[in-house]
C-alpha cells in the first residue's frame, strides 16, 4: 500500500506517509478478519491482543515489528503475508514494573511457527535477558509451520536456546491458552512457570492420533493432555483456571511476587498485618498427637500476612506445599509437609516438585521458610524401584545449594532422612526453630524401640508391656522437646504463637545474608 498525490502521481508528502503508516498498523491490529475473530471467540477463547490487554497495564503496551511479514513462497504463500506473522511481541507494564511478552494470533496461520515468527520470538527474548525483565509467553499455536519446512524446526532451536540462556536469570512464564503439540511443548516446559486453562488449552508431545495409531488407545485431547492432567498428574503446570481472566489476573499476581531479575530482591509491600501478631489459634489447628493428621494450609494461613498466599502446583504431590507468601511485606517461599495427604511423607513427585521450588526461590533471592511434620521417605517397591533414591537427592541438592535465607521450622515429628533432607541445620538452614511439640528422631519411638530392645521383648513373659515400656523410656531418653536444642541441632524451641514475631525477626537480621559457592561452571545434580 503506498499513498500517492492525486494530481501528481508521485508519493505522497510527509502526512501522506503518516496516513499510510497508521491505515497500516490499523490492519495489523485489526488482524485477518471479522470472521476470524467471531471464530476465536467461538471457541471461548480471547484473541491475542485481547489476551495482553488483560495480562499488562492499560495502555502500556509497546509492540515491536508489528508489521512484519514472512519471505516464504511455495505452497500458497506468496499469497498470503499478514502484518505481525501471526505473533504479537512487545514490552508494557504490570503493576508500573516492565515486563515482555509474545502471543500467539490463532487467527493467523493458526499461530504456527515460521521463520519470521520465530526471529520475531527471538528478538523479544533477547530484549528481556538484555533488559533483566520478565517474559511471559502467551501461547495458542499450531506447532512449525509445515510449509515452511526445517526453517520453522530451527527457529524453535533458537527460543530452546534462549530459555535455557534466560533460566535463572529472569523469570519465564508460559500461559498455555491452545494447544501445544509436539516440539513446541518444550519450551514451557524449560520455563519457570506453566499456567493453563480448562478445556481450551493442551499440551503434549503427539496427540490423540498418533496414540490411538501406535497404542490403539482411544482418548481425547484434553484427557491426554488437558489442564486437569497436566496440573494433577504429570506436574507438567503449576496452575490451571476456569478461564482466561482468572489465568492472567493469577499471571499479574505471580509477578508481583518475582523480582524482575536475579540481581534483584522480590518487591516488598507496606503490610497492615502486625510483625507481632499472636497465633493463639495454632494451639488448637496442630493436634500434639503426631499421628493425628491436620491441614497444613491453616497453619500457614496463620502466619503469612493476612492468610494469603499462592500455592503452586496445588493439585499435584498433594504431601508437600510449595507456596509464595508474605511476611511484614517481604515475600518468602514456604515449603511444608501436609500431613493431611499420605502423613506428609517424602515420595518422589514430592521431592520434585519441592526440589524445582527450592531452586526456582534460591535464583530469584526468594528466602525460604520450611515446615516440618514429616514421618520419613514413603517406603514401597514401587518408589526404591522409580528412584527414591536420585528422586530425594535432588531435594537435598537444591537446599544444600540454596544460599538465600533459610530457615527451618519443626511442629512435630521430624524423622529419619526426611528430617535431613527438609533443610535440617547439618545442611546448611541458617536457623532451625521448633515447637515443644517437636519430636526429632531416627525414626518412630515404636520402631526404634522393636530395633534396640527386640531381644529383651521376645524375652519378657508380658512382651507387649514390656514393648510399651520401652517406647515410653525411648521417647523420654531421645525424643523429648528439647533433646535437639540440647545438642545444638535446634537454635530455640518457641511457643506456637509467637512464630510469625520470631520469624519476621530471623527473615530481618538475615537480609543482607551473604553466601558464596566454590567456583565452578555448574554442580551435576542428580537427575
Amino acid at each position: 500500500m503506498t499513498v500517492l498525490d492525486e494530481t501528481s502521481g508521485e508519493p505522497a508528502d510527509t502526512r501522506g506517509r503518516v496516513a499510510e503508516l497508521h491505515a497500516l498498523r490499523e490492519q495489523a491490529r485489526r488482524g485477518p478478519s471479522d470472521r476470524a475473530t467471531e471464530a476465536q471467540h467461538a471457541k471461548g477463547k480471547l484473541t491475542a491482543r485481547e489476551r495482553i490487554e488483560l495480562l499488562l497495564d492499560p495502555g502500556s503496551f509497546k509492540e515491536v515489528e508489528q508489521l512484519r511479514r514472512h519471505r516464504a513462497t511455495g505452497f500458497g504463500l506468496e499469497a498470503k503475508k499478514p502484518y505481525t506473522d501471526g505473533v504479537i511481541t512487545g514490552w508494557g507494564t504490570v503493576d508500573g514494573r516492565t515486563v515482555f511478552t509474545y502471543a500467539h494470533d490463532f487467527r493467523i496461520f493458526g499461530g504456527a511457527l515460521g521463520e519470521a515468527h520465530a526471529t520475531k520470538i527471538h528478538k523479544i527474548m533477547d530484549m528481556a535477558i538484555s533488559a533483566g525483565a520478565p517474559l511471559v509467553s502467551l501461547n495458542d499455536g499450531a506447532g512449525a509451520r509445515i510449509q515452511e519446512g526445517v526453517s520453522a524446526l530451527a527457529g524453535y532451536g533458537g527460543i530452546f536456546q534462549r530459555n535455557v540462556r534466560a533460566s535463572g536469570v529472569i523469570p519465564q512464564i508460559s500461559v498455555m491458552l491452545g494447544p501445544c503439540a509436539g516440539g513446541a511443548a518444550y519450551s514451557p516446559a524449560l520455563t519457570d512457570f506453566v499456567f493453563m486453562v480448562r478445556e481450551t488449552s493442551q499440551m503434549f508431545i503427539t496427540g490423540p492420533d498418533v496414540v490411538r495409531a501406535v497404542t490403539g488407545e482411544e482418548i481425547t485431547q484434553n484427557g491426554l493432555g488437558g489442564a486437569d492432567v497436566h496440573a494433577g498428574t504429570s506436574g507438567v503446570a503449576h496452575f490451571a483456571y476456569d478461564d482466561e481472566e482468572t489465568c492472567l489476573a493469577e499471571v499479574r499476581y505471580l509477578i508481583s511476587m518475582l523480582p524482575s531479575n536475579n540481581r534483584e530482591n522480590p518487591p516488598t509491600v507496606p503490610s497492615e498485618d502486625p510483625a507481632d501478631r499472636r497465633g493463639d489459634v495454632l494451639f488448637d489447628l496442630v493436634p500434639a498427637d503426631g499421628n493425628r493428621p491436620y491441614d497444613m494450609h491453616k497453619v500457614i494461613e496463620e502466619l503469612v500476612d493476612d492468610g494469603d498466599y499462592l500455592e503452586i502446583h496445588e493439585r499435584w504431590a498433594t504431601n508437600i506445599i510449595c507456596a509464595l507468601a508474605r511476611l511484614d511485606g517481604g515475600v518468602v517461599g514456604i515449603v511444608a509437609n501436609q500431613p493431611q495427604s499420605l502423613a506428609g511423607v517424602l515420595d518422589i513427585e514430592a521431592s520434585e516438585k519441592a526440589a524445582r521450588f527450592v531452586q526456582m526461590c534460591d535464583a530469584f533471592n526468594i528466602p525460604i521458610l520450611t515446615l516440618l511434620d514429616v514421618p520419613g521417605f514413603l517406603p514401597g517397591v514401587d518408589q526404591e524401584h522409580g528412584g527414591i533414591i536420585r528422586h530425594g537427592a535432588k531435594l537435598l541438592y537444591a537446599y544444600c545449594n540454596a544460599t538465600v535465607p533459610r530457615i527451618s521450622l519443626i511442629l512435630r515429628k521430624a524423622y529419619g532422612g526426611a528430617y535431613i533432607v527438609m533443610d535440617s541445620q547439618s545442611i546448611g538452614a541458617d536457623l532451625t526453630y521448633a515447637w515443644p511439640t517437636n519430636e526429632i528422631a531416627v525414626m518412630g519411638a515404636e520402631g526404634a524401640a522393636n530395633v534396640i530392645f527386640r531381644k529383651q521383648i521376645a524375652e519378657a513373659d508380658d512382651p507387649e508391656a514390656m514393648r510399651a515400656r520401652m517406647v515410653k523410656e525411648y521417647k523420654a531418653e531421645l525424643m523429648h522437646p528439647y533433646y535437639a536444642a540440647e545438642r545444638g541441632l535446634v537454635d530455640d524451641v518457641i511457643d506456637p504463637a509467637e512464630t510469625r514475631e520470631v520469624l519476621i525477626g530471623s527473615l530481618a537480621m538475615l537480609r543482607n545474608k551473604h553466601a558464596d559457592l566454590p567456583s565452578r561452571k555448574h554442580g551435576n545434580p542428580p537427575q
